[in-house]
């Protein structure tokens, strides 16, 4: 029944949508391009790899003094805190301890410099917060100056590399580079996949009756600072903060930090004696299934083919997922937390597609020339640049070559690649990030334009964020606007924003 229940809201919902305003109609020019492809890497900001980037809006533009951090009750820090628990994930040798990074200057620093720590892109960092009270808090009404302040990883937050060693960068020189892209929310991995494939966050109904009554945040009255607990250490340079309760929901109900889908692959097994299938729905971290509409839907609506290939996929609904590979992130598959996406739907048999292990499958359908006209990529945990469990390099070179196979595939000449990073992964930007609405848009990350259409070796400074990405495929395909998308732009311009752009001014038409 409850099933039921929520495909009749989706459907309820297409209805309403169907009624309203379409995207601007797509030009005979925009329409060269049938094929769109999104590659979804994770967790670097703009500074963090492209600080240096010739022409782009970096780390030379910082004035002196403007990247001070200051300390949580506002005086600037004498110094960065040294990097808790050390710099290094777990398990890399030869480490970089938390005593090594003492004393650090209170600015930006090269973690690959040779001179210093000397950590190279093939190496992995640690971890950092990347959780949507910390971020807002960190970020400070566009200050940007509370990055150590509110971070589990004191001064790393500050690290760059010199991303001209990334096979990555020589792309962006030859295709396009955006230096104003944003993610779209405040937070982490799990919010912001939701924001690319619904423009929505998810929420939990009635969280304080339910078994996730424990995961609700205790916020203070300005509903972006997380309670700090009587036991936190008073500055950043003591240790790291504590809260009264950090958790997973807003108490208005909203799911903002990482849930787990209602539906296996999920890091919650199923309920004993229940259908093999599902998460336990009693487990704390289960998310309800959802029933906003997506962007696969609407595309579906259309005739539109699209599927969203999932590296080591197989791998996890086999049981097999394993550390510390494949690492098959499961909220990175926010179409699993959908109810038309359910096992045993059609929906999920023909849009939920297996990448394969190191992307073997998904590079297989490019070379066939099989792509979907809507397609999206998500590499597996070790390949997808995430700190704690995978390089920045790895990454890179993964990426770099489903490119090169894109780049000579049948559908090349018809095609549109955007290679984006989900969030910051708690490191930080220079650059403020433009007051939108309650859930974003949040730090500046890195994002490719790759196409025969793209204006080659071109810096695009337009105004996006991962919303952008709906915008392009919303208007390219002639669908309706989804409501979050509305939402955001008119709370940018109330904010004296202009609307996200659609990544057009990338490209030459």
């Amino acid at each position: 029944m409850r099933r039921c229940v929520a495909l009749s809201a989706i459907v309820a919902n297409l209805l309403v949508m169907m009624t309203q305003v379409f995207a601007q109609g797509a030009s005979s020019e925009i329409k060269n391009i049938e094929t769109v492809v999104i590659i979804y890497a994770e967790n670097r900001s703009f500074d963090n790899l492209y600080g240096h980037f010739p022409g782009a809006d970096g780390l030379a533009n910082v004035r002196p003094g403007s990247s001070a951090q200051v300390d949580r009750d506002g005086s600037v820090l004498k110094e960065l805190p040294r990097v808790w628990d050390g710099l290094t994930a777990p398990g890399v040798t030869p480490p970089v301890t938390a005593a090594q990074t003492r004393y650090l200057p209170n600015k930006p620093f090269a973690i690959d410099d040779p001179a210093g720590f000397n950590t190279p892109l093939s190496v992995a960092p640690r971890d950092l917060w990347h959780r949507f009270y910390q971020h807002q808090m960190q970020i400070n009404g566009g200050k940007n100056d509370r990055f150590v302040a509110y971070a589990d990883a004191g001064g790393l937050v500050m690290g760059y590399y010199d991303g001209s060693k990334l096979p990555l960068w020589n792309i962006a020189q030859k295709y396009v580079l955006a230096d104003n892209f944003f993610q779209a929310a405040f937070g982490g991995s799990f919010v912001n996949h939701f924001l690319l494939v619904c423009g929505c966050v998810p929420t939990y109904p009635n969280a304080d009756q339910s078994p996730a009554r424990a995961q609700i945040a205790a916020v203070e009255a300005d509903g972006v600072t997380l309670k700090l607990a009587a036991n936190s250490p008073k500055s950043a340079l003591e240790g790291i903060p504590e809260f009264v309760n950090d958790g997973e929901i807003t108490p208005d109900f909203y799911a903002v930090n990482t849930m787990q889908p209602p539906y296996q692959p999920s890091f919650n097994r199923p309920a004993r004696g229940s259908d093999p299938r599902f998460a336990d729905p009693n487990a704390p971290t289960t998310l309800p299934p959802q029933n906003e509409v997506t962007i696969g839907d609407l595309l579906s609506l259309k005739g539109v083919s699209w599927a969203w290939y999932a590296g080591a996929w197989q791998v996890a609904l086999d049981g097999k997922n394993a550390e510390p590979q494949p690492n098959f992130q499961y909220h990175h598959q926010a179409f699993n937390y959908f109810v038309q996406f359910a096992p045993g739907t059609a929906a999920r048999a023909a849009h939920l597609k297996d990448g394969g292990m190191n992307g073997a499958e998904f590079i297989k359908a490019i070379d066939q020339g099989q792509l979907p006209q809507g397609t999206f990529y998500k590499p597996q945990g070790n390949l997808n640049e995430h700190p704690g469990y995978a390089s920045a390099l790895a990454g890179d070179e993964h990426i770099a070559d489903v490119i090169a196979h894109l780049e000579k595939s049948p559908q090349w000449p018809h095609m549109l690649v955007l290679v984006t990073y989900d969030e910051n992964g708690g490191f930080w930007d220079h650059v403020a990030p433009p007051k939108g609405d309650r859930w974003g848009p949040g730090t500046r990350i890195p994002a490719l334009i790759v196409s025969p259409f793209s204006k080659k070796g071109h810096v695009d400074h337009t105004q996006y964020d991962t919303t952008s990405i709906l915008r392009f495929i919303s208007r390219r395909f002639g669908l309706p606007i989804l409501p979050g998308i509305a939402a955001r732009d008119r709370a940018l311009k109330a904010n004296g924003h202009p609307a996200m752009g659609d990544l057009a001014a990338a490209l030459t038409f």
